[in-house]
């Protein structure tokens, strides 16, 4: 059964640093495309980063770029992204899904909160 469970979530002040993990079970990260959205309150979701099955490819969100940077853990099976000079519009809930290349189907996470204050 194909699972994706992402932690690290929290609350933290403006300019602080957070790490997300996103913990994938039964498939293996080198078959999957991995990526990192947000949804804040009445807005859209919004794409964060990801990184494609060979890990080393990685696309990022305009909102993000420079201050956040995924990885990957082929050994964990997990994927981090670590989100560096925090601001209060980063405040979302954030989600992991697996894109796996052999059945073409995508997976899902229950998110995780993300809350950048003061």
């Amino acid at each position: 059964q194909v699972q994706v469970v992402e932690s690290g979530g929290g609350l933290v002040q403006p300019g602080g640093s957070l790490r997300l993990a996103c913990l994938g079970s039964g498939f293996t990260l080198s078959g999957a495309t991995m990526t990192w959205y947000r949804t804040a309150p009445g807005q859209e979701r919004e794409l964060v980063a990801s990184m494609y099955k060979d890990g080393q490819t990685t696309n990022y969100g305009d909102a993000v770029k420079g201050r956040f940077t995924i990885s990957t853990d082929n050994a964990r099976n997990t994927v981090y992204l670590q989100m560096n000079s925090l601001k209060p519009e980063d405040t979302a809930r954030y989600y992991c899904k697996a894109f796996l290349w052999d059945s073409k189907l995508h997976y899902w996470g229950q998110g995780t909160q993300v809350t950048v204050s003061s």
